[in-house]
């Protein structure tokens, strides 16, 4: 009955989030009230669950969270990531824009949302387009889609990648290497599988293109840019950069078999983003005043927010499944025998997380929501966890589509049809969701 159940609440969060369009906060802590009480938890225990869920999951990420939207909003207001970007184009050329891209909006901007990177990257396709020839901009569009996908999946730190990590008690040291590895192979793989898809007759620009909403959408957003004067290249990535080693130094110390408190505290993933945040905070208050400074922050403070409360209600979606009993079924379809595939496990939790995706439409969600009802049963998977987590990053890319509101923002920044970005965005998300799955599976054999 437990099974029943769990499925029955996984189906009423999601028909509330896509039918009656109910918030996704609400629609957790309804599905984990529906679980606890009718699998048998109990009144008083369900709801102790419900709020210890939510604290365990915040104690893991919730600095994380919101120590990296804060830089992210500070260092798109300074114009950081403008620079960044103008730096790339001008350094690899029009040809190679594709795969620039690609690359790096999977490996240097995943600490900015996405929605923010597809503004900046936008302009840039459009523009760049007619050098690259008739399907300049579906090439362009479809590497920027699996760039900033492959990022927030696989990249830190990427929300996805700290949700994910967070849930299932990975640490980003662990995850930070491989990641990096899968993400960054993952967009450039995908984008050559694309343009090899744009050699045919698939793209059809009468039909597939939509120039003049696509102007308006960018005029709109060209007029709340960032003052010109930022920071240098070097300035303008130092709070992303500094981090990363941090947590890197961390990594490879342990990998190497040095351990002390010092280095533990200064690979410690919580001080890397806040020394992120503040080298980020100083480049503000320096190019775009304190006032301003100010105004990103409350915005910044603001949206993290949001992101901590469905966050950890859906950590309260997970501790309910562990006290419903959950974990001991599923450890029966995850169990392995001597005879049977250890890969079948990365499949069913690519399968789980794919499918919440098409679902509800938030990669996001559907990563955590994946993560809450896998990570209780990871003792019983003879996989690394960091691979089932790879796995389950990889699910929650598939097809990005039209339940998805960046779907929308992409189609009107990128000027494509409803058919175009069909055509671009959903079809590299699949593309790049499978390519990232044989990666996955690769990466078992070594670990």
């Amino acid at each position: 009955m437990v099974v029943m159940h769990t499925v029955l609440a996984i189906v009423l969060v999601i028909g509330l989030i896509i039918w009656l369009r109910v918030d996704p906060v609400i629609s957790l802590v309804l599905g984990s009230l529906y679980l606890g009480l009718a699998s048998g938890v109990g009144f008083a225990d369900t709801l102790g669950a419900i709020t210890g869920g939510f604290g365990e999951i915040m104690g893991k990420v919730g600095l994380l969270i919101g120590f990296g939207v804060v830089i992210g909003s500070l260092l798109h207001a300074t114009g950081a990531f403008s620079r960044m970007v103008q730096a790339l184009v001008a350094a690899v050329g029009a040809r190679r824009l594709p795969y620039a891209m690609a690359g790096a909006m999977s490996t240097l901007f995943p600490s900015i949302y996405v929605d923010v990177q597809v503004v900046l990257g936008a302009p840039v396709a459009r523009s760049a387009a007619p050098l690259l020839g008739r399907n300049g901009l579906p090439l362009l569009a479809g590497a920027i889609g699996t760039g900033i996908f492959s990022g927030y999946v696989f990249v830190v730190p990427g929300l996805a990648v700290i949700l994910v990590a967070g849930q299932m008690n990975v640490s980003l040291g662990a995850w930070l290497v491989g990641g990096l590895c899968i993400g960054l192979a993952t967009a450039l793989l995908t984008t050559f599988v694309f343009s090899l898809l744009l050699r045919t007759n698939y793209w059809k620009p009468e039909t597939d293109e939509d120039a003049s909403e696509a102007m308006v959408e960018t005029e709109a957003q060209d007029a709340q840019a960032p003052p010109a004067g930022g920071p240098g290249l070097l300035l303008a990535a130092a709070p992303i950069v500094v981090p990363l080693l941090m947590i890197a130094f961390g990594a490879f110390a342990k990998l190497a078999g040095y351990s002390s408190e010092l280095i533990g505290f200064i690979g410690n993933a919580n001080l890397a983003l806040f020394v992120g945040l503040l080298g980020a905070y100083l480049l503000a208050r320096r190019y775009i005043g304190v006032e301003r400074t100010g105004e990103v922050l409350t915005d910044g403070f603001k949206t993290s927010g949001e992101i901590l409360l469905i966050t950890g209600v859906g950590g309260s979606l997970g501790a309910i499944i562990t006290a419903s009993g959950m974990g001991v079924e599923l450890g029966k379809l995850f169990s392995h025998d001597a005879g049977g595939p250890a890969l079948l496990s990365i499949v069913l939790a690519w399968f789980v997380a794919a499918v919440l995706h098409v679902a509800i439409g938030s990669v996001s969600v559907a990563a955590l929501t994946a993560a809450s009802i896998i990570g209780p049963v990871l003792s019983q998977i003879a996989i690394s966890p960091v691979v089932i987590g790879f796995a389950i990053a990889s699910g929650a890319l598939f097809a990005v589509q039209v339940n998805s509101n960046f779907f929308w923002m992409f189609k009107g920044l990128m000027g494509l049809s409803t058919k175009g970005a069909l055509k671009t965005l959903t079809l590299v998300t699949s593309i790049a969701s499978i390519i990232s799955l044989l990666l996955v599976m690769l990466a078992s054999l070594f670990g």
